[in-house]
């Protein structure tokens, strides 16, 4: 392991983090709501870490694959404890372990929240909250990327790491060009839709907020009621429309950029992942109205903002679906653990291993009847080797494995099953809200520190993919051979 070179860039990670609350600082000061100087400590604290870090002189640039898990993952451990450390000072949490969870929920794009009148706190906090959303959305290590040539000395061993799907791939011959293209989409996308939402009648405040949330995929908001605080429809009809844009692969978005056209459309992810929208959507609206939720029109617009909202990942909320009938609420469950696309901001077992694994099981069907056919599995026209078929197969018993172990133990909390269950599938697909005890109009700060740490836990193996966070605690003996 190479120590020292992953004390020096995890320096610079910690610098950036710092640059990044400079503009709650900057909002503190100006409105004096208090917060002034607990972000001040704060940014002197990881000033100080920062500089001793970065003076660091490794013996060897070269970053293998487990100086790469290292980095990121201490990384996204380090931003969570030095960035939870603002909401303890300020009392905008009743603990410090409040503070952690409720800021790795930021970092992760989780959305899940144990603050239960969220317009009560320093706006200053509520936009560093936000802006920890839109770091994480994209990944802080893919923005150190973008920003730090140094840091492309085994780049893509850390863009592996930290990029969400069963493969990283990059769009440009060297790493740092990726991670600045993706960025100046990302960047892109920010600002258009601040301009939409500014115009649509929310605060200058408010706009950023809730563009934060959306395009990092997060979810948290300025309201308490979430969107649900907004009359109309132009509010949940533009947010919809950028959920699904930012649940998108951003390799689709460059390729749009290009004028490749044809090749979006022939991607199949893409294409699955919309279908699926359109085809849950339609269940949701037809079920909805059947019960008599209300005029079509509003069915329609609930029914999508909803759906969306909870295949980015993003958990926003316009209505309280934990009351819908239990048909579109089994719909709702199933998009929290698909999620949507490999190489975006949202979370979840990512549409591309769903296509495959259906793939998989199509294959054995065929098998069954031709026990010696080759049957190659092929994915936009290219067969998928072994290796990545194997990845995936392991993600999703790891996802399963976990998801029951954990389940039984927030049982143990007292709370009801579907409160456990909910509780833990949208920890660990980074979604936000959950359904009866965890619904969206309730919070997580009923449990205890221990389960909460539990959900950090579960929000970072989420967000990581479990395989960057387990393959650093393996012995070295096994990684190895």
């Amino acid at each position: 392991m190479n120590y020292a070179i992953a004390f020096k860039m995890l320096g610079y990670i910690l610098a950036l983090e710092g640059t990044f609350m400079l503009p709650s600082l900057i909002l503190s000061g100006v409105i004096n709501d208090g917060a002034f100087y607990s972000f001040l400590g704060t940014i002197i604290i990881l000033g100080i870490f920062s500089i001793i870090m970065i003076r660091v002189v490794p013996g060897r640039e070269k970053v293998s694959p487990k100086d790469g898990l290292l980095i990121v993952s201490f990384a996204w451990i380090l931003v969570s404890i030095f960035g939870a450390i603002p909401l303890f000072l300020t009392n905008s949490v009743p603990t410090y372990i409040d503070g952690l969870f409720e800021i790795i929920s930021g970092f992760t794009t989780t959305g899940a929240t144990i603050i239960p009148d969220i317009e009560i706190v320093p706006k200053s906090i509520i936009l560093w909250r936000s802006v920890t959303h839109w770091i994480g959305g994209m990944g802080i290590l893919v923005f150190a990327l973008s920003l730090l040539p140094k840091l492309g000395v085994g780049g893509f061993q850390m863009f592996k790491a930290e990029s969400p799907g069963p493969i990283a791939g990059k769009i440009e011959p060297k790493i740092s060009q990726t991670a600045k293209r993706l960025y100046v989409i990302y960047m892109f996308i920010t600002v258009i839709l601040f301009f939409l939402l500014y115009l649509g009648g929310m605060t200058v405040f408010d706009a950023v907020v809730h563009t934060l949330g959306t395009v990092g995929t997060g979810g948290f908001s300025s309201k308490t009621n979430s969107i649900g605080a907004y009359t109309g429809y132009y509010i949940p009809i533009i947010m919809s429309i950028f959920m699904v844009i930012c649940g998108t692969n951003f390799s689709m978005h460059y390729l749009l950029y290009k004028g490749k056209f044809k090749d979006v459309l022939k991607d199949e992810e893409f294409r699955a992942y919309y279908i699926i929208i359109i085809l849950a959507i339609i269940f949701i609206t037809i079920d909805l109205f059947s019960h008599g939720y209300g005029k079509l029109s509003k069915t329609v617009v609930d029914s999508a903002f909803q759906v969306t909202s909870v295949m980015s990942t993003s958990g926003f909320s316009n209505a309280n679906f934990d009351l819908w009938p239990s048909f579109s609420k089994f719909i709702l469950l199933i998009l929290f653990f698909t999620g949507s696309c490999a190489g975006s901001t949202a979370g979840g077992m990512k549409i591309i291993r769903i296509v495959v694994v259906f793939k998989m099981i199509k294959r054995e069907i065929i098998k069954v009847v031709h026990p010696k056919a080759v049957v190659p599995i092929r994915i936009n026209g290219k067969v998928v080797n072994d290796e990545v078929i194997l990845g995936i197969s392991s993600y999703i018993y790891v996802y399963l494995i976990i998801f029951v172990f954990a389940t039984g133990i927030v049982a143990t909390s007292g709370v009801d099953l579907i409160s456990s269950v909910s509780s833990v599938t949208t920890m660990l697909s980074n979604v936000g809200p959950g359904f009866s005890a965890v619904g969206p109009t309730s919070t997580f700060a009923f449990y205890s520190g221990g389960y909460k740490l539990l959900f950090c836990a579960l929000m970072l193996l989420g967000r990581l993919e479990f395989f960057t966070l387990l393959a650093l605690i393996t012995p070295r003996r096994i990684s190895e051979n």
